[in-house]
């Protein structure tokens, strides 16, 4: 005699496991805009981008100007005057870059120092499709933040220079550069996001891209011979920041401005490449 057992029936209780259900990309997207959003520090560390950025441009430049008309920077006026988007764009923006530099490395610190990312793995067993939302999402809101701050803080300086520096969008390679400048800032904030991604520890990575941008490129400059000058023009941020030039190539540049963008962009996407390989490989 032969029995007939009743169907296994999936558990359906509270303890049950939830079902397999994958987690879509623009669901992906939104889970990383609403963690990006939420965290305090990404409102901080923006406003901080804001206010240095512009005000520093505001304050330096009216500082300058002043100086002339008391007759006391005369010996500035021909290196203005051969590139004032620079000079305009170089006061504020270049401290406010450092506000970038800090949010692109708290961005994927953040989440190794409060466990979140052991969560969000566990979600999304598939680790790639995580990074990659991550770096839309965070390149997206630099992008717009830093395009607003770089046509704000071109527009404050051009009518501060205006009575003896004539310069607007007008002119060749202007607009270029001003959007370069926001392009220069988004590119920056993946490059530290993917030191942070490498590093995994808030402090280390801070300290690791400052110290980069601050310090050890700049300094590639004293490198001897023709080699020293290659590496100085190929090194990740002095070739991105000819973008923010309106020259096409000035004396002495072996990078275009668009050349010196891509070989930003070749380095950065090569650190996200190795920071999605050892996040595929180490434990969170």
């Amino acid at each position: 005699m032969t029995t007939t057992s009743p169907a296994t029936r999936p558990a359906t209780g509270p303890d049950s496991p939830a079902p397999d259900r994958r987690v879509g990309f623009g669901r992906l997207l939104l889970t990383e805009w609403i963690k990006i959003r939420s965290v305090r520090s990404t409102l901080w560390t923006l406003a901080i981008f804001v206010v240095v950025s512009v005000g520093l441009t505001t304050l330096l430049t009216w500082l300058t100007m002043r100086a002339f008309r008391a007759g006391q920077a005369d010996a500035r006026s021909a290196q203005i005057a051969n590139d004032p988007v620079g000079f305009i764009l170089g006061t504020g923006l270049g401290l406010g870059q450092l506000a970038i530099c800090v949010l692109g490395a708290l961005v994927i610190t953040a989440e190794y120092s409060s466990g979140t990312i052991r969560a969000t793995l566990l979600a999304v067993p598939r680790r790639l499709p995580v990074l990659i939302a991550k770096c839309v999402v965070f390149a997206a809101l630099v992008f717009v933040v830093a395009e607003i701050v770089s046509f704000a803080c071109f527009y404050i300086g051009a009518a501060l220079v205006h009575s003896r520096f004539q310069v607007s969008l007008s002119q060749p390679g202007v607009t270029r550069a001003v959007i370069g400048s926001g392009l220069y800032l988004t590119v920056l904030g993946l490059f530290a996001l993917a030191i942070g991604a490498l590093i995994r520890h808030t402090a280390g990575a801070i300290t690791t891209v400052i110290g980069l941008v601050l310090v050890v490129l700049p300094l590639t400059s004293l490198l001897p011979y023709s080699w020293g000058a290659h590496i100085h023009a190929y090194a990740p941020t002095i070739a991105g920041q000819l973008i923010t030039q309106d020259k096409l190539q000035q004396s002495g540049q072996l990078l275009t401005p668009w050349q010196g963008f891509g070989v930003f962009c070749a380095w950065t996407a090569l650190l996200l490449i190795v920071a999605a390989y050892l996040l595929r490989r180490r434990d969170a």
